[in-house]
């Protein structure tokens, strides 16, 4: 077989394929963050499992949930990449199943730490708050005020749907 022939049969078995996009690297973590990564990887199943699975009734629903914030000199540009996920998130905070006074604390002590290690970006998931019956989501509208507080919180915004969609946020850190 010639060295043609070999590039065409090549070309036609590959047609149709595409290129893979490049994976991000690992984030960086130390040995009590990867502890409180793996405890909560159920959760954080549980909450991408629920974000990917909508009927049009929950779009709608969806819609008027988003939470977005930018302090005073955080560009449009700005928040429109974090809104897109454009900063790589090296560290995140699953407040499933706390109170108040729980989710705050291991907040602080979360972005005290986040900032310690220089991170730009990180993802705390709030969840939707779907067991707080009528009262709605408890601990996103707290996690809203808070952040809003925060004097190292430049901006924040709803994570795209695989990453927790309503149920998470994306928050950008000083440097």
């Amino acid at each position: 077989m010639s060295e043609e022939d070999e590039r065409e049969l090549f070309r036609r078995a590959v047609q149709g394929v595409r290129r893979l996009r490049q994976a991000r690297p690992a984030p960086e973590t130390t040995p009590k963050r990867r502890a409180l990564a793996v405890s909560r990887r159920a959760d954080d199943r549980s909450v991408l499992a629920e974000s990917l699975v909508h009927d049009a009734a929950d779009l709608e629903i969806e819609t008027g949930e988003e939470l977005t914030w930018r302090r005073d000199g955080v560009s449009e540009a700005t928040l429109r990449r974090l809104r897109r996920g454009q900063y790589a998130r090296r560290a995140e905070l699953d407040l499933h199943g706390m109170t108040q006074a729980g989710a705050r604390v291991a907040i602080n002590e979360f972005l005290t730490e986040s900032r310690a290690l220089g991170l730009q970006c990180v993802r705390i998931v709030h969840g939707k708050g779907r067991g707080s019956g009528a009262r709605g989501p408890v601990l996103k509208a707290a996690v809203n005020r808070w952040l809003r507080r925060t004097a190292a919180v430049r901006a924040f915004c709803s994570a795209r749907r695989p990453d927790g969609g309503t149920g998470a946020i994306y928050v950008l850190l000083d440097g």
